[in-house]
C-alpha cells in the first residue's frame, strides 16, 4: 500500500467515525446504555463492573504504547508528551478508577463492555496513527510549527489545551470521588443525588470533567483525530447526562428544582 493510499483511507476512516458519532448521538436519546444506574438484564449478561470497567479501559492504553513503540518518531519529544498527557488519563481510569469503585454486587453488561472496548481500540488507531504517524508523513503544520519542534510546547494552542485537560481531569477526578463516597459501605447498590462542587450546577459533574479533558487535547494537539474523539465524547456523553438527570428528577425531584441544576453544562444544558 501507498502512503497516499493509507492518508486517504486514514481520512476517510475519521469521517466514518464523525458519521457513526452523529448516529450514536441520536440514538442514546431514545436508547440507554445498560451500565451504572442503568444495568439491565435486556442486555444480556453482565460481569463484575470493576472487571468491567477494567477490561474495557485498558486496551486502549496499551494499545497507544504499541503504536508509540511501533513508531519510527517515538523519540521525538512533542510526541511523546501528547502520549504522556493521553496515558495519564487511561493509567487512571482503567489501573486506578475500577478498583477504588464502591459497590461489590455492581455489574456491567458484556455487551456494553465490548462495545467500549470496540470503540477504546479504534480511537487509539485514530489518536496514535495521526501522532506518531501521519502527522509526519503529510509534514503537518500549525502557524508554522511541526511535532518535531520543541517549540509546539509552548504555542498557544498548546499552552491552552493543556491547562484545559488538566482543569478537566481534575473536575473529573473530584467529582468521581464524591460519587464514590456517596454509597455507605461497599455492599451499597443505591443511587443518591450528587452534592458539592460542581455538582452544585450540574447533575453529570464526571462527564463535564471528561469533556474538557478531551476537548483540550483536540486543542492541544490541533487535530482532527482529537476533534473526533472529543465530538465522540460528546456523542456519547451528553445523551447519557440526560438519561441521569430524567432518572434524578423521578427520585429529587424537589431538590433538583431548588438547586435549579443543569445536566452537563452548568446555567445552560
Amino acid at each position: 500500500m501507498t502512503a497516499d493510499f493509507l492518508t486517504s483511507a486514514f481520512y476517510i476512516y475519521l469521517y466514518v467515525m464523525l458519521g457513526v458519532a452523529a448516529v450514536v448521538f441520536v440514538a442514546l436519546y431514545f436508547v440507554t446504555a445498560g451500565y451504572g444506574a442503568f444495568t439491565s438484564s435486556k442486555w444480556g449478561k453482565c460481569i463484575n463492573n470493576k472487571l468491567a470497567w477494567f477490561l474495557m479501559e485498558f486496551p486502549i492504553f496499551l494499545a497507544m504504547i504499541l503504536l508509540w513503540l511501533h513508531s519510527p518518531n517515538r523519540f521525538t519529544l512533542v510526541p511523546m508528551v501528547f502520549l504522556l498527557i493521553f496515558e495519564i488519563h487511561y493509567f487512571q481510569r482503567s489501573l486506578i478508577f475500577p478498583w477504588i469503585m464502591k459497590g461489590k454486587k455492581s455489574q456491567m453488561s458484556l455487551a456494553v463492555m465490548f462495545m467500549g472496548i470496540c470503540f477504546n481500540i479504534l480511537n487509539a488507531m485514530m489518536q496514535g496513527y495521526w501522532i506518531f504517524f501521519e502527522s509526519f508523513k503529510c509534514n503537518y503544520q500549525v502557524f508554522g510549527l511541526h511535532y518535531t519542534d520543541v517549540a509546539w510546547l509552548w504555542s498557544p494552542q498548546f499552552i491552552i489545551g493543556t491547562i484545559f485537560f488538566f482543569l478537566g481531569f481534575y473536575v473529573n477526578l473530584r467529582s468521581d470521588y464524591l460519587i464514590r463516597h456517596l454509597r455507605k459501605s461497599d455492599d451499597d447498590t443505591n443511587h443518591y443525588l450528587p452534592n458539592g462542587f460542581m455538582f452544585n450546577y450540574v447533575t453529570s459533574a464526571n462527564y463535564l470533567g471528561e469533556l474538557m479533558e478531551w476537548l483540550g487535547f483536540a486543542i492541544l494537539t490541533w487535530s482532527l483525530s482529537g476533534l473526533v474523539f472529543f465530538i465522540w465524547t460528546f456523542a456519547n456523553l451528553v445523551p447519557r447526562a440526560n438519561s441521569l438527570y430524567k432518572r434524578y428528577k423521578e427520585s429529587f425531584g424537589a431538590e433538583m428544582e431548588s438547586k435549579k441544576l443543569k445536566r452537563v453544562f452548568p446555567f445552560i444544558y
